[in-house]
């Protein structure tokens, strides 16, 4: 449960009478939530409520600290009115983002500002009691170098590299990840840190770190991630869309064209990603060169080198992968397709390949004013958007209104 207060030094604020309680609150403080200032009775003509009830509300939001005063608006004729403003120093939150093998942490503020780093080399298969142990520890790390007092922390946000069930906070039948099936991570986190604990996949985390640091005004936006596995995050109308058991976007495991036979370690066979994902180009450049590549970060390697067999190879998995996303932009019309993982850090072969199949495929509507970029967050997107996901949860309005109640209650 929420139990904000202020970070400026001072201990928690006492409930008094006066302030407001429970639902309202959040309306007034949703409003301030953009960062620009506002007076209480711009907050009351846009609101629509009294100038009471306003500043009842803006004095509760400042005794939780989740709101300042801002300098101050320019006078028209007597004393000169406060602006209030969001106080993103209040709290702060940890996104944590593990992959097979890296884990990547930080805190930030209420606004999503880095304020400490830590990376480590940690393979996700040593097991969940030694990956949240250490996460355990590299949280009060980042507190303490950032200045940060333990109850300061609000949330921590974590991705995963396999099936999630939100809600719950499950990984569900996690290929790479063996001793974490349904295993209840928040639960096992806060054994180490009392505090609300969101766990989601790895390509949701991205897909939201993308729009929260690159497409910040786009509300429909698809992430691709193209590794050794393929799957998108999808937003749309702003909002991440995870489905009912959350597997919405998964695109590995969609039959293609030219799957034919290939088995894929879902154990059906056709699927896309037993055709393009890093382990299947891999084997592909060995057949046709006889290398003894292993994975994405060979054939990334070839690719970058020039080798016209590897380009070859990786411009094709970009025309199969066009053929999932044209039927996803015919489906759901993003405005934005987002090309990250691994192997679109190869450059431009992935993405021309995607774009060649794209635009042919898709109806003309959908695509008149599509763009298909790489990633511009790159490995920090996971991290940014696990953030994303804790702060939106602290500051959410059924958070901000149950805080509110305990405080006047």
């Amino acid at each position: 449960m929420l139990n904000v207060h202020a970070t400026s030094g001072s201990d928690v604020v006492s409930p008094r009478q006066g302030l407001a309680a429970g639902p309202g609150v959040s309306d007034i403080f949703q409003l301030l939530r953009d960062g620009r200032p506002r007076t209480r009775a711009e907050l009351a003509e846009v609101s629509g409520l009294a100038r009471s009830t306003v500043a009842a509300r803006i004095d509760t939001l400042m005794a939780l600290g989740l709101v300042a005063p801002y300098g101050g608006a320019a006078s028209t004729g007597g004393r000169r009115p406060s602006l209030f403003a969001l106080n993103p120093a209040a709290r702060v939150v940890a996104g944590a983002d593990f992959g097979a093998t890296h884990a990547l942490v930080t805190l930030t503020d209420l606004s999503g500002t880095e304020l400490a780093v830590e990376r480590e080399d940690l393979s996700i298969a040593a097991g969940p009691d030694a990956v949240v142990t250490w996460l355990a520890g590299a949280v009060r790390r980042l507190l303490a170098a950032a200045g940060r007092r333990p109850e300061d922390l609000a949330a921590i946000g974590i991705g995963l590299p396999g099936p999630v069930e939100h809600e719950t906070g499950r990984p569900i039948n996690p290929p790479i990840m063996p001793g974490w099936d349904r295993v209840d991570v928040p639960a096992l986190v806060q054994r180490h840190i009392d505090v609300p604990v969101l766990v989601d996949n790895d390509v949701n985390i991205m897909a939201l770190g993308e729009r929260t640091v690159s497409w910040p005004d786009v509300d429909d936006l698809m992430f691709v991630k193209v590794a050794t596995g393929i799957g998108a995050g999808l937003i749309s109308g702003g909002v991440l869309q995870r489905g009912a058991q959350g597997t919405a976007g998964d695109l590995g495991h969609v039959r293609v064209p030219r799957g034919g036979d290939a088995t894929c370690r879902c154990g059906n066979t056709g699927c896309l990603e037993a055709l393009a994902g890093g382990p299947a180009l891999a084997e592909a450049l060995n057949r046709l060169t006889g290398s003894m590549l292993e994975g994405s970060s060979d054939v990334i390697a070839l690719v970058r080198s020039g080798d016209l067999s590897a380009i070859k190879v990786l411009r094709q998995a970009g025309r199969d992968i066009g053929d999932v996303i044209a039927m996803c932009v015919n489906l759901i019309n993003p405005s934005v397709v987002v090309i990250g993982g691994s192997l679109a850090q190869a450059g431009e072969h992935l993405l021309a390949g995607i774009r060649e199949v794209v635009y042919t495929r898709s109806l003309p509507l959908a695509t008149e004013h599509l763009r298909i970029v790489p990633s511009l967050s790159g490995e920090r997107a996971g991290v940014a958007g696990a953030s994303a996901m804790a702060v939106a949860h602290v500051l959410s309005p059924e958070a901000i209104d149950a805080a509110s109640a305990r405080l006047a209650g």
